[in-house]
């Protein structure tokens, strides 16, 4: 998968509590449904015992009144680095800016980190 610096998310990003991704991408108004995504561990995950992660978009960049375009939860088994976290592309209801907010259920986790941005395309 190539990852571009412009629309990464997260580069490596620890995730010990419950935080927004490092990075907001701005697409402008329009629908960029079906836009393929990449959001993978990294680094195995400890501690926790499940982490949510949600696709957001806003109408600002500072995400005053966030808006869950998709989700999903995955326990702490499955964060073991190299995972994929199952949410593949981008859903209709682009505001202008979209982030990842990552949800720590449990214990803060003691480490794990995260990857995750815009891809070319997404293997199966």
């Amino acid at each position: 998968m190539l990852l571009d610096t412009q629309t990464l998310f997260s580069d490596n990003q620890a995730i010990t509590a419950s935080a927004a991704s490092d990075n907001v991408v701005r697409f402008g108004l329009g629908d960029c449904t079906f836009v393929p995504l990449l959001i993978q561990v990294t680094e195995d995950f400890a501690t926790l015992t499940s982490l949510t992660v949600k696709i957001q978009t806003a109408v600002d960049s500072a995400f005053t009144t966030p808006v869950d375009l998709a989700q999903s939860i995955v326990a702490v088994a499955d964060l073991k680095k190299g995972a994929v976290i199952p949410i593949n592309y981008i859903p209709s209801g682009n505001l202008g800016y979209i982030r990842i907010y990552y949800t720590v259920t449990g214990s803060n986790a003691t480490k794990g980190k995260i990857t995750a941005g815009v891809v070319a395309g997404v293997d199966r």
